[in-house]
């Protein structure tokens, strides 16, 4: 890729996304304008108000779910899988495995810390609102941690046929303050000092790996050459529905254009039609003894003299045809609410949201979106954990995982959500087997410390100083026996009990 530029290419794929970018502004014309204004918008320019609401209330709800969904406040939103078969086929003891289990807890803890420090979800939230309206957004997360969202116009994207990435290019203004005298004189900047310029980044797959390069008036910049492994990559490019054979997704909107668009010049037709039946005009017969003068001045409650047939009042006379829009706007609002999720069950807005109301809310995701919840999970989720803990690792905030042994799996659809599946097939295995053999047989066969770390495990609880261990129940019953014997013998006997009781154990 030495012989190309990244202007060069960014300027040969963007013929391809014009049409995407010519939908996803109408789309955001009728719910969100500032998601995707129109070309040459400005500081200076101003956006049009839709007259219907109904648009952006869905988009804001939509987006709240699915950021509510992928990100769970009380849950991490990924589990790290170890290869139990492996270990045990080493001779590994369940008693390791366990240990192991509860230190990747600690790791997903770390990595959910830093997702709330670096305020992820407050750029993900961005991000989804512009997959929702435009259907595609890019994602950069840097190495100095947080996010920054690239729209549908700053940006372009190119994959193979079974929609793997191959180019990634992106388009960002660039003041000239911001550039070194070294880069202005390698990249030959000569304009004045107020002048802003494009900067250009291209990412492209070589072999088993992503180059990344900039440049700046067709001349690349020094030192901007880079390479990341393939699932190390810090440029997320999404899309909210998966399409073969098309490199840019379709928006949610898009879907639905045909009734938002309708509802849009059905709304404004009875906004309009309102407003001009609301406006009161008193005509007065030109020829009549009633004077307009005599009319405009008296006060309220004034005789004045007159004939009432000379004074009508204007009616536009369109009640009915109003009414036959109004009926329409709700017929078409009930399909929308039920499209965009407004009329189903909201999860409370409560500090403790419970896992089930999660899962209930996954499951609601699932089915109205046609399983684009699972596809955010493997084309978002995996590729945001891969780098956010490739980032810690750098920084030394968590431990080198080895690869052939744990991986991040994100738990999706409406089999589970966190560890809280965990937990509900442990509580049905004890009570299945308390029901079926008799309390008698599980106190045998089961062990009460192992279970009680797996179900604080569950529930993302720390057991360290909470579980007592082994040792410390032994030494308690020692003591328990030792104040036993010393009630019973007295002083000299307790001595011997447990001058006995060492030597047994020195033995």
């Amino acid at each position: 890729m030495h012989n190309v530029t990244a202007q060069s290419l960014y300027n040969t794929l963007e013929g391809k996304r014009y049409q995407y970018v010519d939908r996803a502004r109408t789309c955001s014309r009728l719910t969100l304008p500032y998601i995707m204004p129109d070309s040459g918008f400005g500081a200076h320019s101003r956006l049009d108000t839709p007259f219907s609401s109904i648009g952006a209330r869905g988009v804001n709800n939509l987006a709240s779910k699915l950021l509510l969904a992928l990100l769970p406040p009380n849950a991490p939103f990924f589990r790290l899988n170890i290869d139990t078969f492996g270990l045990q086929a080493e001779g590994a003891p369940p008693e390791f495995i366990s240990s192991i289990e509860t230190q990747l807890q600690q790791v997903e803890e770390a990595v959910m810390d830093e997702v709330s420090r670096e305020s992820y979800r407050t750029g993900l939230h961005e991000a989804l609102k512009h997959l929702i309206i435009t259907g595609n957004a890019l994602i950069y997360l840097p190495d100095t941690g947080g996010m920054r969202v690239f729209h549908l116009d700053r940006y372009v994207v190119d994959r193979d046929p079974m929609g793997n990435i191959l180019h990634i290019v992106t388009k960002e203004t660039i003041a000239r303050t911001a550039l070194s005298p070294e880069m202005q004189e390698a990249v030959g900047v000569d304009g004045a000092i107020d002048d802003d310029y494009e900067l250009y980044t291209a990412v492209c797959r070589i072999g088993n790996k992503w180059e990344v390069f900039q440049d700046i008036n067709g001349v690349r910049i020094p030192g901007s050459e880079g390479s990341y492994k393939l699932d190390k990559n810090p440029y997320i490019a999404l899309r909210f529905t998966r399409i073969d054979g098309e490199s840019y997704g379709r928006g949610y909107v898009e879907e639905y254009l045909g009734d938002v668009q309708s509802l849009e010049g059905l709304t404004r037709a009875i906004v309009e039609g309102s407003s001009a039946s609301a406006k009161v005009l008193f005509m007065v017969n030109p020829n009549g003894t009633t004077r307009a003068r005599t009319l405009a001045e008296s006060p309220n409650g004034a005789i004045v003299q007159g004939n009432a047939s000379d004074v009508q009042v204007l009616q536009v006379q369109k009640h009915n045809d109003l009414r036959v829009a109004s009926e329409t706007i709700e017929t078409i609002k009930e399909r929308l609410g039920h499209a965009f999720l407004l009329t189903s069950g909201t999860v409370r807005n409560a500090e403790r949201v419970t896992a089930e109301e999660i899962r209930m809310l996954s499951m609601e995701l699932e089915n109205a979106l046609g399983g684009v919840y699972s596809l955010f999970s493997t084309e978002l989720s995996l590729p945001m954990v891969n780098r956010i803990m490739d980032v810690m690792n750098r920084k030394r905030k968590l431990p080198k995982l080895p690869k052939d042994v744990v991986n991040p799996v994100i738990i999706t659809g409406v089999e589970a959500l966190g560890r809280g599946n965990d937990l509900q097939k442990l509580d049905m295995f004890l009570q299945g087997v308390v029901q079926t053999l008799g309390p008698e047989v599980m106190s045998q066969y089961i062990n009460p410390e192992e279970y009680l770390k797996r179900r604080a495990t569950s529930l993302g609880i720390k057991t360290a100083g909470l579980v007592k261990s082994q040792e410390q129940i032994q030494e308690e019953m020692q003591q328990a026996q030792q104040m036993q014997m010393a009630e019973k013998l007295g002083p000299q006997a307790m001595k011997s009990g447990t001058d006995l009781i060492k030597q047994q154990s020195e033995e």
